[in-house]
This record gives structure tokens, sequence and C-alpha cells, in this order.
């Protein structure tokens, strides 16, 4: 049939190379410790691949998730789902380490930040 049709690929290597990583990790997550931390992995793994097709960037999605978690309302704890989620943008200076940043240094009247004294000589 493939051979009357030019249209039909001849190879499968994109759907075995979609298939690889499971195929691969199957004998690697018979060693996950206990069956907890199993199950934990697959929860983590279902959590990625649902990420991936939701057209999210997976790194980003977790990332996020795990800092918004704590301070998440239960009621709303569906909003960080793969498929609700929306990356939440934050202020330039919401970090902690940039607002240690400002409080050490502020800016002068001019708009640029002081200037450390020099560092004495030994």
């Amino acid at each position: 049939m493939a051979m009357a049709n030019d249209q039909l690929l001849v190879d499968n290597n994109h759907i075995e190379n979609q298939i690889r990583p499971i195929s691969i990790g199957r004998d690697n997550w018979l060693f996950a410790g206990s069956l907890r931390a199993g199950k934990r992995g697959a929860a983590v793994m279902c959590l990625i691949q649902s990420a991936r097709l939701n057209g999210h960037d997976p790194y980003a999605y977790l990332k996020d998730v795990l800092t918004r978690l704590p301070t998440q309302q239960a009621s709303l704890i569906h909003e960080l789902l793969p498929h609700r989620w929306q990356l939440q943008t934050k202020p330039a200076s919401a970090t902690p380490l940039q607002d240690e940043f400002v409080a050490h240094f502020p800016k002068s009247a001019s708009g640029s930040s002081q200037r450390m004294p020099p560092a004495s000589s030994m």
C-alpha cells in the first residue's frame, strides 16, 4: 500500500522518537525506591507531559506552579492545572534578590544607582 501512495511515509521514526523516553525510562523507574516514590514520580511525569500537550514549556510551568502553590487559595487550585495555567508576570522588583539590591543601592535623584565606595587597599 505504501508503494502505491507516495504521500505515506515508509518509516515511523517520528513516533519512535516520541515514545523513546517512556521505553528507556521503564527500566529506570523500576528502582524508584518505594511505591510512594514511584507514585510521586508518575504524578510529576504526568504534569510534565500535560504541560507539553498544552503547549507550555515544562520547566517554566513547574517553576511557576511550585512558586505559586504555597500561597494559592485552595478554592483556586484548579488554575494551576496545565489546561488552565497562565504564566503570572511579576513586576521587575518583585524578586527578593532585586529588593535587597534596591535597599542597599537606592537610585539617586538623577536616576542612576549610587556607586559603592572604593575598597580599601591592604
